[in-house]
Formats: C-alpha cells, structure tokens, sequence
C-alpha cells in the first residue's frame, strides 16, 4: 500500500487546524465553569456566547435560538421528543411524520416514542430518485400530527429532501418542522428563514470541527419541553456543565464554513463529478443512486451490482482508500441498505452499495489513483462472488 486517502467524510472529518488552535486554551489556561460568576467562568461564558453568535450566523438564526447539544443524535432526540410531548401535551396532536430513509438517530426516536408512548408513526416513502414523496406528505398532515421531521440530506446518498416546500405545507396547518441537517451544514448553504423550519439539528465533526459537540436550533416560539432533569443550562433544554472546549472548536468551524464554503462546494463537486464519471466509464453494472436529483456535492452512492459493499469496502481500504458501505452508525452491519430498498433497489443489490464521500484537503490525484484500483477490485470481487 504507497497511498492512503480519506474518502468517507460523511462518517467524520478531520478538525482544521484553526479549530483545534481555537479549543487548546479552554483545556488548561482558560478552564473555568461558565455558571461561575467570577472571572475564570465569565470569560468562558463570553466565548461560549461568541461561539452561539458563530452557529447562528451560519445557520441564519438568532444567538438566543442555538442550544449546545453533544451532537446530531441528541439535538435529534431533544427536538423530536421535546417537540411531539408539548404538542401532545398542549393540542393532544400524537402523531409524528417521518421519512422511510432518516437517518437511525431520528428512526429510533420515533419508534421509541411509539412503542413506549403511545404516539402514531407516518413513513413517508420516497422515490427512486430518493427524494421525498411531496403528494404523499401531504395526505399525512391530516389534524392529529405534532411533528413532521425529515432529513435536509441523505446521509447515505446525499440527496436533498424538499425541506422548503415541507415547512410552506406544514406551517398553515401549525405543525412544527424539524430537519436533521446534520449532512447538510458545511456542505451546502443552510438558513433556517429561507427553509422555514422550527428546529434543526447539526454536528461539529461533519465539517471539520471536533466530536462530541453539536448543537440544535429552536425558533422562538416554538414548543419544547426539556427531555432531561438538572441544571437550567441551554435555556432548559440541556442541562450539565457546558463543554467549553467543543463549543469553541464548533463555533471556530461554523465561522470557517460560512467563509470557506463557497470555493470549497466547487472544488469537491468537480472530484465528485469526476470520479462518478470515471466509475461509469471503466465498470459495468453500476448506478450512482440519486444522480439525477439535487445532492450535497461531496456525495456519490454508487450501487454496485454482483458484489458486496462491505467487500468492496474491506478490499479499497487494503488498497489504501478509505469508503463507506452504506451509513457510518450502521457499518459492520450486513444487512442491505434500508435508504436503498427505500429507493426501489432489490435486497441482491442494495448490498452492494458504497458511499464515497469526499473533503476539501482531497485532490484530483487521489480522485484519479482511485480510478485505477476501483476497477480491479470489482472485476476481482465479481470472479469470486456467489452473486456473479
């Protein structure tokens, strides 16, 4: 193996060097409480509210609407729980619409509050072209529904669901609209007023901030209960000492998104576009799930008939390149991909999808060794699968 190149950032990326600069103070020199109210916690308590003011600029919202979280998965658990339990409480509304392709953080929750609960559960199912059925959403916003939650991008294909005309439905109707945009922050524009949603969910390590941080937007007004007892910490809504380091480290990465994102969605579109092409190219039997649909620019699922993705996935990595099987939380696993029997891919072939997803440190070079070897390892992996 002469190369190693990181193809899997919708797993996790690596955290800049000015974000890991940003943090390094708040473990030693500047390690106060923020709740304390001398100076060692109130100077902590001004960078936390600098690094509030930094996510809601990117986000386009007000500093009062961010509350700190541990990531994607918490912000996800607190505004659809917190959400559907005040509706329920306040209108009696108890069901919850969803998509057939969320990602688990938000799938469990829901089946959660159903099995444990008593709320009712609507899947909405997509197209092949993995976009969100609109029509059919729309039959479920009947009277009774307390919370509509779909993803801004598909984790496993990229694929940007149709948030601004889900909100435009749901708002005359009253119903509050979260998305996980935990695959969408960084990696394209993201503001809450022009998508028109009520909450919103991101983490610090999908673009290159630190993990273990997030953070979850509520607009004002809308209902939340708190999912947690404690502290009066994040308005309520997350109580327990603040993580001072991460907080610094996701404000340093929202501020750098927001000036960097323009030339860096460019740069990566045109590695992805050249890898899909290339792949289309040199192997047969291949769909890139998705293509024809608006995607982040940094995703490609390519659907690899008569091969298993988490073969493919072991061999490219053997050969110096790192990809996903499907989504990151579910790897290992060696069932097909739910996100691409939802698309209408049988079981034979939604085993054999990968997920390339590409940073702004990757170069063309990489995109083009990738190229080379990706080829052999199919037509390698065909000659001994039962599946050829």
């Amino acid at each position: 193996m002469t190369r190693r190149a990181y193809f899997d950032h919708n797993a996790t990326t690596a955290a800049r060097r000015e974000v890991v600069d940003a943090m390094l103070p708040f473990f030693r020199e500047r390690f106060g409480n923020a709740s304390s109210i001398h100076f060692f916690g109130q100077e902590n308590r001004e960078a936390i509210d600098a690094a509030r003011a930094s996510v809601a600029s990117l986000l386009g919202g007000e500093p009062e609407e961010i509350i700190f979280t541990s990531g994607g998965t918490e912000s996800d658990n607190i505004a659809i729980r917190g959400t559907a339990r005040a509706r329920r409480r306040v209108s009696k509304a108890d069901r919850i619409v969803t998509s057939a392709i969320e990602h688990p953080a938000v799938l469990k929750t829901c089946e959660d509050l159903e099995r444990d609960e008593g709320f009712r559960v609507e899947y909405v199912p997509c197209g092949r072209d993995g976009v969100l059925r609109l029509d059919l959403l729309e039959r479920a916003l009947a009277p009774g529904a307390a919370l509509v939650t779909v993803m801004l991008a598909n984790n496993e294909t990229g694929v940007i669901q149709p948030v601004r005309e889900i909100c435009s439905l749901a708002r005359p109707r009253g119903i509050p609209v979260h998305t996980d945009a935990v695959q969408g922050a960084g990696k394209i524009p993201v503001d809450v007023n022009d998508l028109g949603v009520d909450l919103l969910s991101i983490s610090a390590h999908k673009f290159y901030g630190p993990k273990g941080i997030g953070a979850l937007y509520v607009r004002r007004g809308t209902p939340i209960e708190a999912v947690y007892t404690g502290g009066s910490h994040e308005c309520g809504l997350r109580p327990g000492t603040e993580n001072i380091p991460g907080i610094v480290g996701l404000g340093e990465a929202a501020r750098m998104s927001k000036r960097e994102l323009p030339r860096e969605m460019e740069h990566i579109r045109v590695l992805r576009d050249r890898l899909e092409r290339g792949v289309l190219e040199r192997v047969p039997d291949v769909e890139i799930a998705g293509a024809g649909s608006p995607r982040v620019p940094n995703t490609s699922n390519m659907v690899v008939r008569r091969v298993e993705g988490e073969a493919l996935t072991l061999n490219l990595s053997m050969s110096g390149f790192a990809i996903s099987s499907g989504s990151a939380c579910a790897s290992g696993a060696s069932e097909p991909s739910y996100v691409l029997l939802a698309l209408g891919f049988d079981g034979a072939a939604s085993q054999g999808g990968i997920r390339v997803s590409l940073g702004f440190a990757n170069t063309a070079e990489e995109v083009d060794a990738f190229l080379e070897i990706f080829p052999r390892v199919v037509e390698r992996l065909r000659s001994l699968s039962p599946l050829a």
